[in-house]
């Protein structure tokens, strides 16, 4: 496996992700809003996470759900994974939905989804 310097670009004084423990494999993305987001049943939102990222040739990024949120109250991202392309340079957003009958609220920096960084075969 490659190191990768990933070059991270924080947005409006937003924290940097970071990883949940020495051994997680994704970095925790947080919801970059001002108020809370309330998602209905069944709803689907678009959630920035105050971040841009560059990533090296022969690497991609994936959006992924947090195993808690989908367990615990039914959230999901809905293009799992989402995929990061090389040369996407704007800001990342989350794709969430609300699979349960039940509102749920998005508060301002929750933990909403997870980054994962992988390196492409050749």
């Amino acid at each position: 496996m490659t190191a990768i310097n990933l070059k991270i670009k924080l947005l409006n004084d937003f924290p940097a992700p970071k990883y949940a423990t020495e051994d997680s494999n994704g970095l925790d993305l947080l919801a970059n809003i001002k108020e809370p987001i309330t998602l209905k049943k069944y709803q689907r939102v678009l959630v920035p996470v105050g971040i841009k990222i560059a990533l090296p040739k022969g690497f991609a990024a994936f959006v992924t759900p947090r195993s808690g949120l989908a367990l615990k109250h039914g959230i999901s991202v809905t293009n799992s994974p989402g995929l990061i392309d090389t040369d996407y340079r704007g800001e990342i957003s989350v794709i969430l939905e609300n699979l349960n009958d039940l509102s749920f609220i998005i508060e301002p920096g929750m933990r909403v989804a997870q980054l994962v960084v992988l390196e492409l075969p050749k």
